[in-house]
């Protein structure tokens, strides 16, 4: 299949091209302004399919609304119907088609000659009216109250909101792929006044929305990470990674260092526990403690140790040898005291999840050495 995007240097262009390719799509045409006449006058005669993406949503001056929404869809359809190609065309519209301004006018005036080119050649139409949408690659400081949102409080600037009970609903750019690659099936979802639609869509305040991307940014710093059972934040957290600048994609971690080896918190979640990293020199023996509901789970990834447990009234010690050479998990189960000790040359690193993040005033950690009761 011979696909066409226009607009394809947009925001939800780069997402659909490049989504084709992955789905295993490689004639795709991707025309965007800078595009020649002669290359889109040839890809409208050879297409299967057009994604009509190409738009104006801030010009210059408002005559450039109709001009570039409902007059490029014009040229864009005249092209086709002389070429005699009846392929099916997708065309982005907007919720504003519904409101009584320049740009609302022009997106309806393209959703009209749209409807109409369809009727008039048999060819399926697909108009889709996008609310706000939001994801990795969108412009910010241009048209998207997110993208401008996530880059500057990524970046250390200043956000405005003037209304924080101002409600938006949100797609998201995976999610509208997903709907995009469904209609390019001949599948879309289409509601009963005609126009196609994404079935996901979230409704969120401004406030709400401000209020996660000042949590998101706190997270490095108290080693968090969002409730990821919360479909909404992790798409915006996926989002607002995206805007971190390049030169701080890293972060330091705190490294609790003595003459036994380290150890670091990697994330702390009420939900989820905690993880972190323990390093032990060789020789070194670390733990002795038990827990009376706090469990944990230990895997080695570098060196080689001994893991022991002993419940406290038991004489009987069981040992696990561990390796980074052979990944496997070690249950730590309640009410087993237990050590770890470093019985090879070089430092053994280990990976430990443990149920519950630490709380001094509640440590549920009770030390006792591993030895035989006497």
């Amino acid at each position: 299949m011979k696909i066409l995007i226009t607009g394809a240097k947009g925001f939800v262009g780069r997402n659909l091209a490049l989504n084709l390719r992955n789905a295993g799509y490689n004639d795709i045409y991707e025309y965007d302004i800078d595009t020649s006449e002669d290359k889109l006058i040839k890809w409208t005669e050879d297409c299967d399919f057009v994604f009509n993406l190409a738009g104006v949503n801030r010009p210059k001056d408002n005559s450039e609304f109709m001009k570039g929404n409902f007059g490029f869809a014009d040229r864009l359809l005249g092209l086709l119907k002389s070429n005699k190609n009846k392929c099916p065309v997708m065309n982005s519209s907007s919720v504003q088609a519904m409101l009584d301004n320049d740009y609302g006018k022009s997106k309806k005036a393209g959703e009209n000659l749209m409807l109409e080119y369809g009727r008039d050649t048999g060819a399926p139409v697909y108009v889709y009216r996008f609310p706000n949408l939001f994801g990795k690659w969108c412009r910010p400081n241009y048209n998207s109250v997110i993208a401008t949102f996530c880059y500057n409080i990524a970046n250390g600037l200043s956000i405005k909101v003037n209304d924080e009970s101002t409600v938006l609903n949100l797609v998201y750019i995976d999610d509208l792929i997903e709907e995009m690659l469904c209609a390019l099936d001949g599948k879309p979802n289409m509601a009963k006044d005609g126009f196609c639609y994404v079935d996901k869509v979230y409704q969120k305040t401004l406030g709400e929305i401000a209020e996660l991307l000042y949590s998101f940014k706190e997270m490095r710093e108290n080693k968090s990470v969002p409730d990821f059972s919360d479909e909404f934040a992790t798409r915006l957290y996926a989002t607002y990674l995206s805007y971190l600048p390049v030169t701080e994609f890293s972060y330091p971690l705190k490294m609790n260092v003595d003459n036994r080896g380290s150890f670091t918190e990697i994330i702390r979640t009420p939900e989820r526990g905690q993880f972190s990293v323990n390093v032990a020199h060789p020789g070194i023996t670390k733990g002795n403690h038990w827990h009376n509901t706090k469990n944990e789970k230990f895997l080695v990834v570098s060196g080689k140790g001994v893991i022991r447990f002993k419940q406290p009234f038991d004489d009987k010690i069981i040992e696990y040898y561990v390796s980074g050479e052979k990944l496997e998990v070690v249950d730590i189960p309640t009410g087993y005291t237990h050590n770890i000790e470093n019985i090879g040359d070089t430092d053994l690193v280990t990976f430990m999840w443990s149920s519950e993040c630490f709380n001094p005033a509640r440590p549920d950690t009770i030390f006792l050495p591993i030895e035989r009761n006497k």
